[in-house]
């Protein structure tokens, strides 16, 4: 094997350990659960993001149909009272060729309850009870779960701004490690990798933004999206080793570079995004409500101190 396929090897394995952390962390993707219900496991995919095309609906994976359930949800962040909405069980058909050929599975079914609809970036907390045999357990009542509302997205803006952004990612990840093996080519890569993340990052990226949230861009100057700043630090860092090695090698510049995009990967997707104000009516982004995140989780703690 020759040095520059196992180059490729170990940065691929890089980016598919960054693309799975990402895939598995951050506050919109489904919140996974195992429950014992009538002495037979369900594992529960619980919903944290809604796109306006999607069904409003909060769904159990359960199959026995001789249990009873019962969500209770209301906007986020607000003192609101309570609604509750019974699930029941439904059957719908899948339209999906991948899901429908390569799954062979037809039909999305479980048990399902109507939530109602928020704007784009407007978000409900949610948490539920099921009745079995054994009794009625609530689950998520002390710590509900919070899903996020978006506008859809076409397929045609996504997969494109998913493709560049993996691919800068695995770039990136080679730009770095031919760098720290002296390799003559790591010069290309890195202006490579700067293109990759200037389409998916910096042009499609605001385009998906602009779709889901009605802004193309919420970072610096205009908002303190942690999307957004996140993505425009990685890419300052690259415009620096680009130029840094134009007329000679900085491999250092593309090293730091790399570690630098290697951090923003390591923060949660949608962490801090954006999130509508109900009584103001406008859509804030990163810090500008991370104190009274931060208020609310210190509030929880002390009325889980107080109960104990």
């Amino acid at each position: 094997m020759g040095k520059m396929m196992l180059y490729w090897i170990i940065a691929t394995l890089i980016t598919l350990s960054a693309a799975y952390y990402q895939r598995t962390t951050g506050p919109t993707y489904p919140k996974r659960l195992t429950i014992d219900v009538n002495d037979v496991e369900a594992e529960l995919k619980l919903v944290r993001s809604l796109s306006l095309d999607d069904r409003a609906e909060i769904k159990l994976n359960m199959k026995d149909t001789n249990v009873q359930a019962r969500l209770y949800f209301r906007r986020y962040p607000t003192n609101e009272e309570y609604r509750k909405v019974d699930f029941s069980y439904k059957s719908y058909k899948l339209d999906s060729w991948f899901m429908n050929k390569v799954f062979k599975i037809s039909k999305d079914e479980g048990f399902f309850a109507e939530v109602e609809q928020q704007a784009p970036a407007g978000k409900i907390q949610y948490y539920f009870e099921i009745t079995d045999t054994q009794g009625t357990k609530n689950y998520f009542q002390d710590e509900p779960i919070v899903v996020r509302f978006k506008g859809a997205v076409p397929s045609i803006v996504l997969t494109p701004h998913i493709f560049f952004m993996f691919f800068a990612m695995l770039l990136a990840t080679l730009s770095g490690i031919l760098a720290i093996f002296r390799n003559k080519y790591f010069r290309i890569y890195t202006f490579v990798t700067f293109i990759f993340l200037l389409i998916g990052g910096m042009i499609l990226g605001p385009v998906v933004q602009k779709y889901a949230f009605g802004d193309l861009w919420t970072g610096v100057p205009f908002g303190w999206d942690l999307t957004d700043n996140k993505t425009l630090i990685a890419f300052i860092f690259w415009i620096i080793a680009v130029i840094g090695n134009v007329r000679k090698e900085r491999r250092i510049l593309t090293i730091i570079a790399t570690i630098v995009l290697l951090l923003v990967y390591s923060i949660p997707h949608s962490m801090f995004g954006s999130e509508l104000d109900y009584e103001s009516g406008e859509v804030t982004q990163g810090l500008i409500y991370l104190i009274p995140f931060l208020l609310l989780k210190v509030d929880h703690l002390k009325n889980k101190w107080n109960n104990a």
